[in-house]
This record gives structure tokens, sequence and C-alpha cells, in this order.
């Protein structure tokens, strides 16, 4: 009999249900999903409870968006024949796991984390952090190991996460005397955190700069329009600026005809383009890529019945999965357990 020698990675995926899904998910993580999930067992997060911890004043906003974010993922190719697309609060044994490993690890260490400073920096938090918020490291190690994920893609604000759930794993490990749980790899994209159109900070939805996957073609065109280039190119016949500049940034991450940017550069550089006929292209593109997108998600929001059964069958299969995972864990670590039934 031969035996497997290269076994399937799991892949751990996932976004909190806060807004409407933009290009900078596409370009960081959704494409990514879309070619991953034919070579791994893909699990596809809703993280409805993480989106709790800086939302909690408006938790409808959080149950809408799972519908919403879930359209995304079909919208983009996501197929739940393939990808176990399910929602967290669905799945107990994640909160479960969260309390356990807060056991595991300091606050100490909790704040130490570089995600989590910069981004209670952003949020201007000062020392009103909400608890949850500052527990994000622990809740996302629950998510990975719960699932036994060997890869999760993410991007590089990301990877400290990563590192703490592989100290946790570790200790844990150490603790039960078992391989336990595996670590996970972070997998970071080539293209990095697609700046905003204003090119300030990260695409943000919260922020306003970004370009959602359901824009219409004239909204494209605007936020094309509105994206800055190099302020000291005022002719074509100027030699511009590449670096830095927000519609080359946006053509290396979305343009598939290489050699064609290799040349707008040179010439853009030595002067002889004009800025406009860069963000012609870049609309062009964006168009391009996003129309059959926009109309796979629209046909598919006439039917909520059919995401819904799609969000109540990947739960099902993943409750099962974490609650196993749980269970091993607790028995190794000798923790009593009261067996309640049905």
């Amino acid at each position: 009999m031969s035996s497997n020698k290269n076994p399937r990675s799991i892949i751990l995926t996932g976004d909190r249900t806060t807004g409407a899904l933009h290009l900078g998910h596409y370009v960081g993580s959704l494409r990514n999903r879309v070619a991953l999930q034919h070579q791994h067992d893909q699990y596809v997060l809703l993280a409805d409870s993480q989106a709790l911890t800086d939302n909690a004043h408006d938790p409808k906003k959080i149950h809408r968006y799972v519908v919403e974010v879930a359209l995304d993922y079909l919208a983009v190719g996501i197929d739940p024949a393939i990808s176990t697309i399910c929602v967290q609060s669905a799945l107990p044994a994640l909160a479960e796991l969260t309390v356990l490993y807060l056991n595991f690890v300091t606050v100490a260490r909790l704040e130490r984390n570089p995600t989590i400073k910069d981004e209670i920096q952003a949020r201007g938090f000062g020392r009103d952090i909400p608890a949850g918020f500052l527990c994000y490291p622990a809740s996302q190690a629950a998510d990975i190991t719960a699932f036994k994920a060997t890869l999760v893609p993410v991007g590089d604000d990301q990877a400290p996460i990563i590192e703490q759930t592989n100290e946790i794993v570790r200790r844990l490990n150490r603790q039960t005397g078992k391989a336990l749980l595996p670590e996970a790899r972070a997998l970071i994209p080539a293209i990095g955190r697609l700046p905003g159109v204003d090119g300030k900070a990260k695409m943000s939805k919260s922020q306003g700069d970004a370009i959602p996957l359901t824009a219409s073609d004239a909204e494209i065109e605007a936020a094309v329009r509105r994206m800055y280039t190099d302020p000291n190119h005022l002719r074509a016949s100027d030699p511009g600026q590449v670096e830095g500049n927000v519609v080359f940034l946006y053509l290396d991450a979305f343009d598939d005809d290489r050699d064609e940017i290799a040349s707008l550069k040179e010439r853009y550089r030595q002067g002889g383009v004009g800025d406009m006929v860069l963000k012609h292209r870049l609309a062009f593109v964006l168009k391009t890529i996003l129309a059959p997108i926009r109309e796979r998600r629209a046909l598919l929001a006439r039917d909520r019945n059919f995401v819904m059964d799609i969000l109540q069958t990947g739960s099902r299969k993943a409750r099962e999965i974490t609650e196993n995972t749980k269970k091993e864990l607790l028995e190794a670590l000798g923790i009593f357990r009261i067996e309640l039934g049905p």
C-alpha cells in the first residue's frame, strides 16, 4: 500500500464581519484563497465574534455583514464544495479554547504584540482598551489550532499573531507531553498591503479610501481619478517618479501584462507618458476584474436562503472538527469534564 508522503496542508483564513470587502482584501487574500482551495483543505471563517471586540456598540452591523461577506466570498470564486465556509459564533469550541489559552499567556505579552500595539494606537484606545480586543491574539490562536491549521494566509502586519499562536502551541505541547497541536506558518502574499486611493495608509473600509468589490464602473473611474501619482509630474513630457506612485502600485497588483507595465514605468521616468494614460489603463483593468464579481454577487444575493444553507452546512462540519480538537486538548491536559449527553 502506498503512503501519502505529501498530505494536504490545512489552511485557516477569514475576515471579521465589519463591512464590505474591497480590493485590498482581494489582492491580499481573496484571490489567494481561490487558488489555494484546489491544493489544500481550506476553512474560511466569518469572524463575527471577534468583530465585536471593537464593535460591541453595533452588533446588528456584525450580524448583517455575515451574509454580505459570505456573498463576497462566493462572488470571487471561493467554492463551498471544496472550501468550508463557517461562522465563528456557531463554533462554541473556539470561545472555550480562547478562555483556556488566556491562562497560558500574560497581559504583558499580549500588550507587546506589534499587531495589537499598532491597532490600539490606530483606534485611539489609550488605556481604554476593550478586554476582548487585547485578547485578540488568544482568540486567533484558538481559531487556528482548533482546525489544526498549518498554513495561515495573512498580511505581513498579522505575522506577529502567528508567532504568538505558535508560542501558545509550544507551551501546550510541552504541558501535555504530546505534539497535539501543529505549529502554523504564515503565508504572506507577494503584494503587500494595498494603499488607499489617497496613498496615505493601507486600504480600509473604515477610512473611506477603499474600492469595494461591488463598485460600479463609474465608482471605479471616480476612485482612480482621485489617486495620487507624482505631484511634480505636471506635464506628460516631465520625468516622473514611479516609486510610491499609487497608480503604479495598483497596476503592479492587478495588471497581468508585466512587459507593458515595465515599458510604461521606463517611459514615465524618462518623460513621455501622462498621468491620465496610466489612470485610464488602471480603470480598465479594475473594471475588467470587478464586473464579473459584481454580476455574480448580484445574482447570488437574490437567494439569501442558498447562502444561509452554505453557512449552516459549513458550520456543522467545522463544529465537529473544533469540538474534537477541544476534547483532545482537555483530555491531554487532564481537565475534568462532565458528559451531559445531547
